[in-house]
């Protein structure tokens, strides 16, 4: 199972002194960096025409992640978690005249990977356009797909480099009761990081606008 979260940028330092001061924490743990990852997430909205009037239009949200490079993931809020192959994003353009493209949505983590015995850490930079906007932790215990059996061990190890930074038992944990973890859960995390990360910047990009 795994955990996603935020973790703030360190004061006085950038986005870029922040992942590499948790990245020393981790080695100095006797992390092993195990090459790279990259999670994205691309926001569509239903075309106006078809919204009743007065109506908000839903969004709709197709994810990749590097660690399922054949699948491709689509989710509403608080909604279903489609997983469909990669195919499934030429399909999204045919379907243009329904789900439209809100291109400068775009968000994406990417970074490096970490082993630590049974447990894999992937620090990222999320970034929207050429601006790094904050940080992402997502940490796995592999050898557990039952998310309640292994929450306490997870957030101890998390506690370990993250410190006062640790987040709390993930929502999608809560529905999970005793049945399997599976990757859908790990793209629910990312997209509620990532909404989280843009209404963080509404108000300073409405103040440059």
């Amino acid at each position: 199972c795994r955990s996603v979260s935020q973790v703030p940028v360190a004061e006085g330092k950038s986005v870029q002194q922040t992942v590499e001061l948790l990245a020393r924490r981790l080695e100095a743990l006797g992390a092993d960096k195990q090459g790279t990852f990259g999670v994205d997430c691309e926001t569509y909205h239903t075309a106006a025409a078809l919204g009743t009037q007065g109506q908000t239009g839903k969004l709709m949200y197709v994810m990749h992640n590097s660690e399922y490079p054949l699948s491709c993931f689509a989710l509403f809020e608080n909604g279903p978690c489609l997983v469909a192959d990669a195919n499934f994003d030429t399909l999204m353009v045919k379907l243009k005249g329904f789900f439209q493209n809100a291109k400068a949505n775009k968000i994406e983590s990417r970074g490096t990977r970490y082993q630590y015995c049974d447990f894999l850490v992937k620090l990222g930079t999320v970034t929207m356009g050429p601006s790094a906007r904050g940080i992402s932790v997502e940490v796995e215990y592999c050898p557990c797909v039952i998310a309640n059996d292994c929450w306490n061990l997870l957030m101890e190890f998390m506690q370990s480099f993250m410190g006062s930074h640790t987040p709390g038992i993930p929502s999608v944990f809560g529905s999970k009761h005793d049945s399997a973890y599976s990757p859908g859960d790990t793209m629910v995390q990312y997209m509620e990081l990532f909404n989280k990360i843009r209404k963080q910047q509404q108000v300073p990009v409405a103040g440059i606008r």
